[in-house]
């Protein structure tokens, strides 16, 4: 008998090496986590003390945090569409939310990533908000964007890539005629309504449970992916919508935040006094007017980081079921942000700006065999790099017409040093170049920006105005990088 189970023993330990082996041998599967409007306001990158993201600085220590990266573009639908096709919007022309990728004519055939990821071997599925998708609008500025040919399956459905929202109880929601959910508005105290924001520029706790949240929903769908038994690799994309607004957030994610202990971001009164006329286009200071004397902009702060621990605690219960599953040592994990957010610097709010605080978005990757734990990477990079690098990786066929870099290299030693900056574009031939040490912006018109990160690293001071002759020889150095083609703007849908 004893002899009977040492031969069990043994072979079960051989079909287990085995089937390791096999595993190993197997191309790795990625997780592709897409966070909306969620800047450097996190622990791992030091945006601000006391923000509650444990999930996140654990998944960054797990593998390359890229302190220095930087979006395409600084709206959802231009910086998703160059991270989903590799191709920058100054050769696309996809500049705006309202711009349909497939119309342009750079992108009507472009083979995307899970299309080439399939073409490769691989299932690829996804869920959320990978490409521009706003659940709360039908029409228009929020319609999908999502190309469902491109997906073996997704969820909720290849025409419907949100699940529905949920509002707070207290919230009256109505379909508008031109397709908007409205609400009334929860965060303006009585009488104070004259010169607010729009009205999806709300915030507030909500007391429903945190299951009827679509990004929970997102998250129990890309958990139940993780417990099935797959016969092929598989590209996961899971798209989590917080912390974009409106910041409803389950009221506990707003007890980690007493309003008496929310800080502000640091602004200068006459900030924007040397920036010129090309920047001010976007910038909101009519919102941050209102805000201000209605003394919201605390209670607007904590909605926000509310809606980040939020979406921390979805990507802890994602990256929990994936450590838990049979795919957790041969899998590859991607975290972006679509870009980044003004919470009233430069009296600004949202993003649309070529500004650090529209263009710095978290980004880390996890890729057993090749990364070290808890490495930093200081090296500007751009998400339009993502696309090289899984094919890479996962060792897929090369292509030629897509554009980036592959971080390979900077993965396997984040110390290397990389000359090439990251390069958002805002708009046709309005450009910021970000090194380590320079933000160097040139609009249409010819106006320019340029700060110098070393000394000033919340650009309060722009140098082309206060030290013209001193910054001329650095602008010239990064002047180089600039776009050589910046096609013409893609037709709105």
């Amino acid at each position: 008998m004893q002899h009977l189970f040492v031969l069990l023993v043994a072979g079960l330990t051989c079909c287990n090496f085995a089937r390791a082996q096999s595993e190993a041998r197997q191309p790795p599967n990625v997780v592709f986590i897409a966070v909306d409007d969620l800047n450097d306001w996190t622990g791992c990158l030091g945006g601000r003390d006391g923000v509650h993201t444990p999930n996140l600085d654990r998944l960054a220590a797990r593998g390359v945090l890229f302190t220095n990266a930087h979006c395409a573009a600084p709206a959802c639908n231009p910086s998703r569409v160059a991270i989903m096709t590799g191709v920058r919007p100054s050769t696309s022309g996809v500049y705006r939310n309202a711009q349909s990728w497939r119309n342009a004519p750079r992108l009507a055939h472009a083979i995307t990533i899970p299309e080439h990821f399939r073409a490769g071997g691989y299932t690829a599925v996804g869920g959320g908000k990978i490409f521009h998708a706003l659940s709360w609008i039908r029409e228009g500025y929020g319609k999908q964007r999502n190309d469902p040919d491109i997906w073996d399956a997704y969820f909720p459905s290849k025409d419907q890539p949100m699940p529905d929202s949920l509002w707070p109880a207290a919230a009256d929601v109505t379909i508008s005629d031109n397709g908007y959910v409205q609400w009334n508005p929860l965060a303006s105290p009585p009488g104070a309504s004259r010169g607010r924001p729009p009205h999806f520029f709300d915030f507030a706790p909500l007391a429903e449970p945190e299951r009827k949240m679509a990004d929970y929903r997102v998250v129990d769908w890309a958990i139940g992916e993780l417990a099935k038994d797959h016969a092929k690799p598989f590209f996961l994309a899971v798209g989590l919508y917080r912390p974009h607004i409106p910041w409803f957030a389950p009221k506990k994610y707003f007890d980690l935040y007493p309003l008496d202990d929310v800080f502000l971001p640091k602004i200068h009164e006459n900030d924007l006094d040397d920036c010129p006329k090309a920047a001010l286009r976007n910038v909101r200071r009519s919102w941050h007017k209102w805000l201000v004397e209605n003394d919201q902009w605390r209670r607007a702060v904590q909605g926000y980081l509310a809606s980040i621990s939020f979406a921390d605690a979805q990507v802890g219960r994602l990256m929990a079921a994936l450590d838990n599953s049979r795919y957790a040592g041969n899998t590859i994990i991607v975290l972006w942000s679509d870009h980044g957010m003004h919470i009233g610097e430069k009296q600004h709010w949202e993003k649309f700006t070529l500004w650090e605080e529209s263009t710095r978005v978290p980004l880390m990757i996890v890729a057993p065999g090749v990364t070290r734990g808890d490495a930093r990477c200081a090296q500007p990079v751009s998400l339009v790099d993502i696309y090289q690098t899984l094919i890479e990786l996962c060792g897929l066929p090369e292509r030629d017409d897509i554009e980036g870099t592959s971080l390979v290299e900077l993965l396997r030693n984040p110390s290397t040093h990389r000359e090439e900056p990251a390069i958002t574009t805002w708009g046709r031939d309005n450009h910021a170049i970000r090194t380590e040490r320079w933000r160097y912006i040139r609009y249409s018109n010819g106006e320019e920006e340029l700060y110098d990160h070393h000394s000033d690293p919340d650009e309060f001071v722009n140098l082309v105005r206060s030290d013209p002759e001193g910054s001329d020889a650095v602008i010239k150095s990064l002047a180089k990088w600039l776009p050589k083609v910046n096609a013409e703007a893609a037709p709105a849908e």
